[in-house]
């Protein structure tokens, strides 16, 4: 059995990848739900003790870079060598909802017609739903505490209900989903009390999982095939030289004939230039409650395990875990430096108070916060950004990437292998992440943008 890292650094819960100097090495994980349910984590490689010669260095060891590793393998008979700054699956993949929805990105479907025409967007779905296919497919081998049964989209305010017939409308008639529109009782009746819904769009496709669990399961199948996963081993400096690239880690040099980038928004600011200013990292908030009491169950009437958000831009995500408890997350800090106070937790609370009455005061047992990569055209990248160097990264789904963060591994792994495929044509594959013109304002225009949505969501 490979010796485990010694013990780093602890959790730093103010890391903020656009002013920090990188994501630390050999740190704990944040104090999630995920980490504290997941059991022991599987085995590993043990970090790089020496220079060495790879085929392929992916870097990061969340769910896309897991993926690429696997796929490699078992498709291609590359083995990859994972490379992790802190413990394996430390970033977005230990702290996300677990939602895993038929979608990625930040655009509705509507919205991929007005950007690219029906034609790309029809197109773009077929993949999507391929990507979903590519999901369902691992989680239906990892014991996760999946949790089937679609995506439940609920109209906090009244007048978004107009929003979810025209989204409805759009996938049934332009894509062909058996997607259907619920009414307050509806909602009720069947699925949730929650006191803000004025009605729902209900979608068919959606698996919940544990992400963690998920997670180990990745690496277990990755391992099995012949990739090597190698914690407590970030890349401090990165330099090309006769068509290899030298990736310094704490331990020694991993000279590398193409290297994945699959680091989501805990991508450190130098890593490469290729990353520079192209997606932007977003915080986002989590708890999880106690388990409910079988009055707090009948009370709240969740009768269903499946993934809900509403309407909100700041939108509520939320759902009734296997064990009775009840996890809802939404946006958080804008800096790491204010991760911590107290009234993100609270937006938090109180939003679970309003949806679910019944819930005020209940005792919090999990909570923690996470960098989303946003990009800022709102869609994902798995691409090569420059032909002439043997660089790839999957990055930009904007809280979007539990589903299919794992078939972008699978694209991800066919350009690495010189595969082609038509679908390497869509707008997701075929440019990379644009870069944003007044990068240097962004904390101000964010900040800005939030006290609108507060607007837009709740008043207006």
């Amino acid at each position: 059995m490979p010796a485990r890292p010694a013990t780093g650094q602890p959790y730093n819960p103010t890391y903020d990848p656009l002013v920090s100097p990188g994501p630390g090495n050999n740190q704990d994980y944040a104090p999630t739900y995920w980490v504290g349910t997941a059991g022991s984590p599987p085995d590993d490689d043990g970090p790089i003790d020496g220079d060495r010669d790879v085929d392929v260095a992916v870097i990061g060891s969340g769910f896309t870079g897991l993926a690429t590793a696997l796929f490699l393998a078992r498709e291609h008979g590359i083995k990859a060598a994972v490379l992790e700054a802190n413990r394996l699956a430390w970033g977005c993949t230990s702290r996300n909802g677990g939602q895993g929805q038929n979608a990625s990105g930040r655009l509705y479907r509507s919205q991929w017609i007005e950007r690219w025409g029906k034609d790309v967007a029809r197109r773009l779905d077929t993949e999507i739903r391929t990507g979903f296919a590519t999901f369902s497919d691992l989680v239906a081998r990892i014991d996760c505490d999946a949790q089937p049964g679609g995506h439940l989209y609920i109209a906090h305010r009244a007048k978004k209900m107009a929003f979810l017939r025209n989204e409805c409308k759009v996938m049934r008639e332009q894509f062909g989903y058996d997607t259907h529109m619920l009414s307050r009782e509806d909602v009720h009746g069947r699925y949730v009390r929650d006191e803000e819904a004025h009605g729902a769009l209900h979608e068919p496709d959606g698996i919940s999982v544990h992400p963690l669990k998920l997670a180990y399961g990745y690496m277990r199948m990755a391992r099995e095939y012949g990739a090597t996963l190698h914690p407590a081993s970030g890349v401090t400096a990165w330099r090309t030289e006769g068509g290899r690239h030298l990736l310094r880690t704490p331990g020694g040099v991993v000279r590398a004939r193409a290297v994945a980038v699959a680091t989501g928004a805990y991508t450190a600011a130098s890593l490469h230039p290729s990353l520079a200013g192209r997606y932007y990292p977003v915080l986002s908030n989590s708890l999880v409650t106690r388990p409910l009491t079988d009055d707090e169950l009948a009370r709240t009437h969740f009768l269903t395990h499946e993934a809900i958000t509403d309407t909100r831009t700041l939108r509520f995500y939320y759902r009734l875990l296997p064990d009775r408890r009840v996890q809802i997350g939404s946006r958080s800090a804008v800096t790491g430096a204010d991760a911590q106070h107290e009234r993100h937790e609270q937006l938090l609370i109180n939003g679970l108070g309003r949806k679910f009455p019944a819930l005020r005061g209940i005792d919090i047992d999990y909570s923690w916060w996470g960098w989303v990569d946003v990009s800022h055209d709102m869609m994902p990248r798995i691409t090569q950004p420059d032909p002439g160097q043997n660089v790839y990264y999957a990055l930009g789904y904007g809280g979007n990437g539990v589903s299919f963060s794992a078939h972008a591994g699978r694209r991800m792994a066919e350009r690495i292998a010189g595969r082609t495929d038509a679908a390497f044509a869509l707008p997701i594959y075929d440019s990379p992440l644009p870069v944003h013109a007044l990068a240097p304002f962004r904390r101000l225009g964010q900040a800005l943008l939030y006290r609108w949505y507060y607007l837009k969501d709740e008043i207006l």
